[in-house]
């Protein structure tokens, strides 16, 4: 299916460019996630990602699904993604729509967004899952592929992958986006 900037918007030129580290997001996106169980066996979920740019091209949202083998939803929000310029800082919070509750996902005494060459990542305060931190790694994105990896850490020191999700679009979808 093509989509035109109407679905997608555009990058706003008068944004800070930033911006634009996460413009990689921008489209349909399906997702083979993989969750590190305690056992340490893997179970397979299917996902989708969809982003956009949003508030005339002055920022991102980027929505997560995600599906049991069954087709029950047990993943559903959103990410927002804002940088300022002034401050010079990353603005990020998920909305979790099946909870109802925001979660700051840069918060200043953790580090902020970081950015390399190879990857962007973060660090926040994990509120539902067993441990005190989840560390996010975007990696290798390209206009048809990106990784994302989620790892958990209960002292801020010491990481374990949790959770690895390999997006993907054709060729074809991306180049008639």
């Amino acid at each position: 299916m093509a989509h035109g900037d109407e679905d997608f918007g555009k990058l706003n030129p008068k944004a800070p460019a930033e911006l634009s580290r996460f413009a990689f997001l921008i489209g349909e996106w399906l997702c083979d996630a993989q969750l590190m169980l305690a056992d340490g066996t893997r179970q397979t979920y299917k996902a989708a990602w969809l982003g956009r740019f949003i508030l005339d091209g002055y920022a991102i949202a980027d929505e997560y699904r995600m599906w049991e083998a069954s087709g029950e939803l047990i993943v559903l929000g959103m990410n927002f993604r804002s940088y300022d310029a002034d401050k010079q800082r990353w603005n990020i919070r998920w909305l979790n729509g099946l909870a109802g509750n925001w979660i700051n996902l840069v918060p200043d005494d953790l580090g902020g967004v970081r950015i390399s060459d190879r990857s962007i990542s973060y660090t926040f305060k994990e509120p539902v899952a067993g441990h005190t931190y989840s560390r996010a790694t975007y990696m290798s994105h390209s206009p048809t592929h990106f990784t994302w990896r989620g790892e958990k850490s209960d002292d801020g020191k010491n990481w374990s992958e949790f959770m690895v999700i390999e997006a993907h679009r054709d060729e074809w979808s991306y180049r008639n986006s």
